[in-house]
């Protein structure tokens, strides 16, 4: 059972960056498929990035495209989501999420197994 744990959070300008972490125990982080999601106030939770273990896949919802970066560092069981350019319509309340295999369904909230408790992004204009 994988306990995620998410910080890096913070309030920035906008055109800031920020990088968010996501440390993994109780499981083999390295075998698992890694997501970040994100729910602004008052909005529906929705996806911004997710990783594949195993071939390395990764996916972006295009509102973060060429903006923001997944990655993850095995050895210290950790996953990362590099946030540049950071805009007003960014702030949101930033969940990772894990699970032992995601496949296709990594834009689905619901398919998650793994959840950390949050870590709250605003930028401010």
């Amino acid at each position: 059972q994988a306990q995620l744990v998410e910080s890096g959070g913070g309030l920035v300008q906008a055109g800031d960056s920020l990088r968010l972490s996501c440390a993994a125990s109780g499981g083999t982080f390295s075998v698992y498929d890694m997501g970040w999601f994100r729910q602004a106030p008052g909005k529906e939770r929705e996806f911004v990035a997710a990783n594949h273990w195993r071939g390395g896949g990764t996916y972006y919802a295009d509102s973060v495209k060429g903006r923001f970066t997944i990655s993850r560092d095995n050895a210290k069981n950790t996953g990362y989501l590099q946030m540049n350019s950071l805009k007003p319509e960014d702030t949101a309340l930033y969940y990772c999420a894990a699970d032992a295999s995601i496949g296709l369904d990594y834009h689905r909230g619901a398919s998650w197994t793994y959840w950390g408790q949050g870590t709250q992004v605003i930028v401010s204009s």
